[in-house]
């Protein structure tokens, strides 16, 4: 089940020549890929692109008519190697993943893909997740396309030019003989607009009517002394093509005045963001109208030298927005000028960071730097000689606190931490290693459990040096998406293989939930498209691991802490495993709530647990909070002389998963949590017994209130 349904906005992929489509960036790539007759496509899920495979899987009906091949892969690697059927069959293939992560999960098949070349146009899709919104770390794509010969393409983020990306792109490789990396950033992924339509066109050669024929041709395999040829041929004939491709065709684009003293180059994502600077400092109107010349790159690899050379001549400065680091667009600019002896000067991370995302305030400010020190003339006057009497801007990072993601209110993820740390009091600290996925928020407060993670599926291979029978046996965390993307192959394998004697927990909640909640093999829904149903613990077997503990219900954490124990504790060899199974709470609140909502409109009866905490029971230590973190669970002062302390309160965000409750009766901890069952459309004696009730408790609160003592005034 996935995150969002796109079933309703398919429909709109089927429109025709000169109608209009209005939509997100997503769906936009994904009616240009119909337009250009796209014969097969692959990827695996990940911000910023995970809805385009959502829009691809709910679209599965459109492919067949077309007779597209669709193709979820377990991983970046796997829809990576799909697009060797481009490489003899001049059939058009895309691929789509989260960039760099996915790129370099899928890096070997890329490499080779590069080296031998293409026939028929091949496109990666890469979500560009760049900045303080990403949850990967800092890096861009763009090295990879320098190191193995990618081209690649970064549209300016509207959905004209991104839709016009997708047939240049396959163009391009076509011409060249070369695939090609479209960036989508993620603005860009989620902006809405509008374009015009053309006709889906079926691919000129199907995948199924190239069975029919098959192709081969040793020259492209990437193996000596082929491999060889594959160089001399990128550098010789494949590279000057798509330089040829991308003067001919304008790929990249100007803006504004032929003639000036200064200039502003910036890769096509930036043009959004240095176009508002260039407003807010009166040099360009609405409709992106700028009276600083710009020289955009929607192709930012290669750069062609001529090009850029003649749009720089009779410039003094000449600035480069260039999001990220390292300066890779900056350098090759700087080595096309003094290999021309130009006397431009060049300006770019000497005015704009070095690293972090250019965010309107950060672009505003270094296109000002630029201007003052090249051209201060076109600026305005205030901005020339600023108010010094204006308040400085103050530094709020010393005074709010950081907001690192968490658990969600009932993941059944956090019970599986709270019995950790239970163990962990009993028996010690252990090592512990984590893994990509959602139960890397164990590694933050309150729980603090997992201090590395090195990758996606590698969660107990990170613990492979530590894996030498020490005191403490170490513990590597793994998740269910984890486990099928890389980990039974890389983590699992490695340990049955090395007689690891370390203990590995596999959080299964039934989806890819870090990445929207799609099925996986060990889903348990039944997915008309896809095999699922495959249980954890028979892959195990599969590969050799003896010790298996099945968990059914993480919020048991009496349970968990038991298991946990037992694992660590154990004299069996080899790894010991324990498969902790709770389904995501999004999804299943997904699930359940319309179906909850429409039988309460129906007038049927509905039961819903409601928790709280007895005031008057609760101590005030806190430490339900402390083995909790909780969104819903939090502090409550009462309006009593005597109590100081603040006492826990559930707010009404709680989703009666109950794992508060279990972690006080586990950790022993004070018995004020209580469970109330809330019930819509009662019976007619349902009700009644309500109404008495109310009437008794308001009698007995009156009663105690009109005996309490008063100490007012």
């Amino acid at each position: 089940m996935a995150e969002r349904s796109f079933r309703a906005e398919v429909e709109h992929l089927r429109k025709g020549a000169g109608e209009i489509f209005t939509g997100e960036g997503i769906l936009a790539i994904t009616k240009a890929l119909l337009e250009n007759g796209v014969g097969y496509v692959g990827g695996y899920q990940g911000a910023p692109i995970s809805h385009l495979m959502d829009v691809l899987a709910d679209a599965q009906d459109l492919l067949a008519e077309l007779g597209v091949r669709f193709e979820a892969n377990a991983n970046e690697a796997a829809a990576a190697a799909m697009l060797a059927a481009s490489v003899h069959y001049p059939i058009r293939g895309a691929c789509t993943f989260k960039g760099p992560v996915g790129v370099n999960v899928a890096s070997d098949a890329l490499a080779n893909l590069s080296s031998s070349g293409v026939t028929g146009g091949a496109l990666v899709i890469v979500g560009e997740d760049y900045g303080e919104g990403s949850s990967i770390m800092q890096e861009r794509t763009h090295a990879f396309a320098m190191k193995s010969q990618f081209w690649l393409l970064d549209p300016r983020p509207d959905l004209p030019s991104i839709v016009k990306a997708v047939g240049d792109g396959f163009a391009l490789s076509e011409a060249s003989n070369t695939p090609v990396m479209l960036m989508v950033r993620i603005r860009a992924c989620h902006v809405t607009g509008s374009f015009i339509c053309r006709d889906n066109v079926r691919p000129q050669l199907s995948v199924e009517k190239a069975l029919s024929a098959p192709r081969s041709d040793f020259a492209r395999v990437v193996l000596p002394p082929m491999s060889y040829a594959h160089e001399i041929d990128k550098v010789k004939n494949r590279r000057p093509a798509a330089e040829r491709f991308v003067v001919e065709r304008g790929l990249n684009e100007t803006f504004g005045p032929a003639q000036s003293k200064v200039g502003i180059v910036l890769q096509g994502g930036m043009y959004n963001g240095v176009v508002r600077a260039l407003q807010r400092l009166g040099l360009a109107d609405l409709y992106g109208d700028t009276q600083v010349p710009l020289l955009v790159l929607n192709v930012t690899w290669p750069l062609v030298a001529s090009e850029f050379l003649d749009w720089a001549a009779g410039k003094e400065a000449v600035l480069v927005v260039e999001e990220g680091q390292p300066d890779f667009i900056e350098t090759q600019l700087g080595a096309f000028l003094y290999r021309a002896g130009a006397t431009v000067r060049l300006h770019g991370k000497d005015v704009l960071p070095m690293a972090g995302e250019y965010t309107g305030q950060v672009m505003l400010d270094g296109l000002t730097a630029f201007l003052k020190a090249a051209a201060p003339e076109l600026l305005p006057a205030q901005v020339r000689a600023p108010n010094l009497d204006r308040p400085p801007v103050p530094d709020l990072t010393r005074t709010v606190p950081i907001r690192p993601p968490g658990f969600c209110t009932g993941c059944p993820e956090r019970p599986i931490f709270a019995a950790m740390k239970l163990v962990e009091k009993e028996l010690g600290k252990h090592q512990i290693s984590a893994d990509i996925g959602c139960h890397l928020f164990g590694a933050l407060p309150p729980f603090e459990i997992g201090g590395a993670t090195m990758g996606y599926g590698l969660g107990p291979a990170a613990n492979g040096a530590f894996d030498g029978g020490g005191e403490r046996r170490p513990v590597s965390i793994i998740g269910d998406g984890g486990f099928w993307h890389n980990g039974l192959s890389s983590s699992f394998t490695n340990m049955v293989f090395n007689r690891s004697d370390g203990v590995a927990l596999i959080v299964d909640n039934y989806y890819s939930a870090a990445t929207g909640g799609q099925d996986l093999m060990s889903s348990r829904a039944k997915n008309p498209t896809k095999a699922t149903g495959h249980p954890i613990a028979e892959a195990l077997k599969g590969v050799g691991v003896g010790w298996i503990r099945q968990v059914d219900r993480t919020y048991d954490v009496g349970r968990m802490r038991d298991v946990l124990r037992e694992a660590l504790t154990t004299q069996a060899e080899g790894p010991k495993v324990v498969i902790a199974s709770s389904e995501c709470m999004l999804n299943r609140q997904r699930r359940e709530r319309p179906l909850r909502q429409q039988a309460i409109r129906e007038g049927r009866r509905v039961e819903a647990p409601r928790f709280g905490v007895d005031e008057d029971i609760c101590t005030g230590d806190h430490a339900c909070i402390r083995l909790s973190g909780c969104p819903s669970l939090g502090l409550k002062r009462l309006d009593d002389p005597l109590r100081d302390d603040p006492v826990a309160h559930i707010d009404t965000s709680c989703v009666g998963c109950g794992n508060c409750g279990e972690v006080a009766e586990a950790a022993v901890l004070c018995p004020s949590f209580y469970e109330a069952r809330v019930v819509h459309n009662p019976g007619r004696f349902e009700a009644w017994r309500a109404r008495v009730a109310a009437r008794l408790r308001g009698w007995l609160t009156a009663r105690r209130a009109a005996r309490r003592l008063d100490f007012a005034g």
